[in-house]
């Protein structure tokens, strides 16, 4: 049987949050029981590793992955943990690094509004890592899941979008505490070396905003999943940290953002977890390009407006975006990702913004989208969700169409929404690993809840 928390591991520190948020979420981290997590957020689990798994196989071949392979090989970093789509295998520690960086290539995964940032990347890889290791359970697996992607929600809300920002990366930085927690929950630490954990995650954490449209944005993912691992693997052996490295002067909270308040954890038990509210790419592109492309595409289904028929376009989003993504005159790939102009461009021309190939230089210097681009005008709107956009377009012809979208709103029909991932994840992962494994690997990752050892769906994944 594979590994599960046993049901009366619970501490006695305070959970209210209060003065002590960091102990109090380590307490939680801890001594959550399993039973706790009902059939709605594991699904939603489900989900969202379905989806890692196909970004990762998709982007397990980009350059950058590439490049981070070869060098831990080079480095002497050879191991028996396995990289996802590849058939090379490296050390725990670099397979958490490396598998995290693959999944955040493409920028086709996960978003939370809570965190500010991609919340599924930080924390995946440094679980397989743990349960290569030993062996767990699908269900020990996705309740440290959850667990961890709760934790990395929460501080995102205490750090408020004042951390966002400034500039600091929230995938990169308080991804590493989900991905710490989740660790220090298949470990079976304890609540005082949770504490330590988190401590640990704190002082490693990092990742600019600024580096958007380079490699370095996807390696934020892949360094918070290793600096995770690490700072769990660490704190089992008793490395001291401090126990309220969020909230202590000079701490995290303080030093990285200036609306820091202390929250506690699950203070409505009833409410829904964090993972109930993720949110799906299905653009390979910023998420919040997301609103004004269904706009577009919206207003193209109503009307069957044309290219050539556009004079001019105007999309009123949150000001934000203009620090995100915004790239007036993109260059590559990668840029065009962080173009809101060019991805309405791609939109209103009817190019397939959710085919991740497509992203490519030759794509940035296409004269008929560069032309289309310099007719959109980012305007700033405060909408109810920093995600929505309002479009409007200009006609030739002198009429105006209208069209506002708000990709932030979670799902309800998770029918659906598991219909359009598995379409999304074979799309991605057949070209790797077959139609057949494809298919395995959807009813692996569906039957997880019962799966004794969760690493057999990874038999599939090379």
């Amino acid at each position: 049987m594979g590994t599960e928390m046993p049901e009366d591991h619970k501490s006695t520190t305070n959970h209210e949050g209060g003065d002590n948020p960091t102990q109090a979420i380590a307490a939680w981290i801890a001594g959550v029981g399993s039973d706790e997590f009902g059939e709605r957020p594991r699904r939603w689990a489900k989900h969202a590793l379905l989806d890692w798994l196909g970004v990762t196989l998709a982007g397990s071949r980009d350059p950058l992955v590439d490049i981070l392979v070869s060098d831990a090989i080079a480095e002497g970093e050879t191991g028996r943990a396995r990289l996802i789509g590849r058939e090379e295998c490296v050390t725990p520690s670099f397979a958490a690094m490396i598998n995290g960086a693959a999944s955040h290539a493409l920028d086709f995964d996960d978003v939370n509004k809570r965190l500010h940032g991609h919340p599924t990347v930080p924390v995946v890889p440094a679980l397989l890592c743990v349960a290569e290791q030993k062996t767990m359970s699908g269900r020990a697996v996705l309740d440290a899941f959850i667990i961890g992607y709760e934790v990395e929600c929460l501080i995102g809300e205490m750090m408020g979008l004042a951390h966002y920002d400034h500039g600091w990366h929230a995938t990169a930085t308080i991804g590493t505490f989900g991905a710490a927690a989740g660790s220090a929950r298949l470990l079976g630490l304890d609540a005082d070396q949770t504490a330590m954990a988190l401590g640990i995650a704190a002082t490693q954490a990092a990742g600019l905003k600024s580096m958007f449209g380079t490699m370095c944005k996807p390696l934020h993912a892949g360094k918070a999943a290793m600096n995770g691992l690490m700072a769990a693997r660490w704190a089992a052996k008793d490395f001291i940290s401090r126990a309220d490295a969020l909230e202590c002067a000079q701490g995290f909270g303080l030093t990285q953002s200036t609306e820091f308040k202390a929250l506690p954890i699950r203070a409505d038990a009833d409410a829904p977890f964090a993972i109930e509210e993720n949110l799906f790419k299905y653009h390979a592109a910023c998420y919040l390009t997301h609103s004004s492309i269904e706009a577009i595409r919206s207003l193209k289904t109503q009307h069957g407006f044309t290219a050539d028929d556009v004079h001019r376009v105007r999309t009123r989003v949150d000001a934000g975006h203009r620090q995100v993504c915004d790239i007036l005159e993109p260059a590559t790939g990668l840029e065009v990702k962080f173009s809101i102009r060019h991805c309405i461009a791609m939109a209103i021309s009817g190019d397939d913004t959710g085919a991740m190939e497509i992203y490519t230089d030759d794509l940035a210097i296409r004269p008929d989208l560069m032309a289309l681009r310099r007719k959109v005008d980012v305007e700033d709107k405060i909408h109810e969700n920093r995600h929505a956009a309002k479009v409007i377009i200009d006609l030739a012809d002198g009429r105006s169409l209208v069209e506002t979208f708000d990709a932030g709103v979670p799902a309800d029909d998770l029918d659906a929404q598991e219909a359009r991932l598995v379409a999304k994840f074979k799309r991605l992962a057949e070209p790797v690993i077959g139609r057949n494994r494809a298919a395995l690997t959807v009813d692996h990752v569906m039957a997880l809840n019962d799966a004794e050892d969760f690493m057999a769906l990874m038999a599939e994944m090379h």
